[in-house]
């Protein structure tokens, strides 16, 4: 019988869902993974995730447990109801094969979620039941996906493997995105994805450790993490990039090197920013809800971590003016964030340089890294391309003549091989 951790049970008494929601489906016994898949008006959709699940091996489906949460808010439109309600009935009636499927309805009368509730609440319950169904034997991992994105034949296999050979409690998976049939679109999920990741490509030059791309669709976690970050938030929107940030600052990230999802380009207007949105607002008003950071921006980020990390005893005045020796808007930042009352208690509660730096980057962590190249943004004219081969050259990268070169240039380097594209 599975040992159930002390950890565990805390988390249930204090921070696990409350409410009517239960596990249906499977019941083959304990699984090592659970892979948890919201679904909102996903009946068309989601029957193409499972069968790209189910071409994953025997022997990794037999050690996994599929959780699709069907939500909706009490308020949701009505054919998005009615098609939640065809997703429960295609889930009932699923030949599931080797697949072992469970699923929660979030969206019959009583079950819905609130007003002002949505997917970080929907992925909150499958995972925060899903805790249940794991085998704590075993070092066991919760896995997030979503309804409109397919999956590699060895994704699980290498989900599995990656937590059993790695101390990082966190992971996110290398991503690219289904191709659309409408070319304005197809240009837009291109541009979206370079954007991505040549924002990452920056944030690795200048030493970040929030140095990945936070997709719904594209992490994973062990269950211990999940439980050490406090579980999976409520946001209606961000509830990725928040929730690894967390994992980060408590257990670590790292990028899986095999495996790969392929996520749905499709605009959507369900959230105020995202892949959907994104790709939503570049094609129907001509603009973009992103920026591209310069070179100047990261290596001036660079420059703000090697200072905190070298100077950790310094005092927090004399912080502040060499941060303003390096550039006004740095020091600006900072005085807005506080900086001398922040760099006072983390001197005060960190007496080596590595406790201190830690605690440093759980105070500036990635969204402060972010509003930093935000407040940065402009600092330089140049197209996206130069702005980009900028940042190959800082990496020691072959400049590119176009942006779908520089695109496959960063796939290759972030894990995407050419055979999978």
């Amino acid at each position: 019988m599975t040992a159930v951790p002390d950890a565990l049970l805390k988390y249930q008494r204090q921070r696990s869902v409350t409410g009517p929601w239960k596990l249906q489906g499977d019941r083959k016994g304990a699984c090592e993974m659970c892979v948890v898949i919201p679904a909102l008006g996903e009946s068309a959709a989601l029957p193409q995730t499972l069968d790209s699940l189910s071409k994953n091996s025997a022997d990794a489906l037999a050690r996994s447990l599929i959780v699709v949460v069907v939500n909706q808010r009490t308020d949701a439109a009505d054919a998005l109801k009615k098609d939640n309600l065809k997703t429960l009935e295609l889930l009932h009636n699923h030949p599931a094969g080797k697949l072992r499927l469970a699923w929660i309805d979030a969206c019959s009368c009583g079950t819905e979620l609130p007003p002002k509730q949505g997917v970080g609440l929907a992925r909150k319950i499958g995972f925060d039941l899903s805790l249940s169904r794991l085998s704590w034997n075993d070092r066991p991992v919760l896995v997030s996906l979503d309804a409109d994105t397919l999956v590699s034949p060895d994704y699980l296999a290498e989900l599995l493997e990656h937590f059993r050979t790695t101390s990082a409690g966190g992971a996110v998976i290398p991503f690219r995105h289904i191709e659309a049939d409408d070319p304005l679109q197809e240009r837009a999920i291109r541009r979206y994805e370079l954007y991505l990741r040549s924002y990452v490509l920056g944030l690795q030059l200048a030493g970040s450790p929030y140095a990945y791309t936070s997709i719904g669709s594209a992490f994973a976690c062990t269950a211990k993490a999940y439980i050490q970050a406090g579980g999976m938030n409520r946001r209606q929107a961000g509830e990725d990039f928040y929730f690894l940030q967390q994992v980060a600052k408590t257990t670590g990230m790292t990028t899986l090197q095999g495996g790969m999802v392929r996520p749905s380009p499709r605009p959507s207007e369900r959230v105020p920013f995202g892949t959907g949105k994104a790709v939503s607002m570049q094609n129907s008003q001509g603009g973009s809800p992103f920026f591209f950071s310069d070179k100047a921006a990261f290596l001036l980020l660079q420059k703000w971590l090697a200072l905190a990390s070298q100077h950790w005893q310094t005092g927090a005045a004399q912080l502040l003016n060499r941060a303003e020796e390096l550039d006004h808007r740095l020091a600006e930042f900072l005085t807005r964030l506080n900086v001398e009352a922040s760099w006072t208690r983390l001197q005060a509660n960190y007496r080596s340089p590595h406790q201190f730096i830690r605690g440093f980057h759980c105070w500036f962590d990635g969204l402060r890294t972010r509003q930093l190249l935000t407040t940065l943004a402009g600092s330089e004219s140049g197209s996206e391309l130069e702005l980009i081969n900028e940042l190959f050259r800082w990496g020691e990268m072959e400049e590119k003549n176009s942006a779908s070169e520089q695109l496959l240039a960063l796939e290759r380097l972030q894990g995407i091989a050419v055979s999978t594209r």
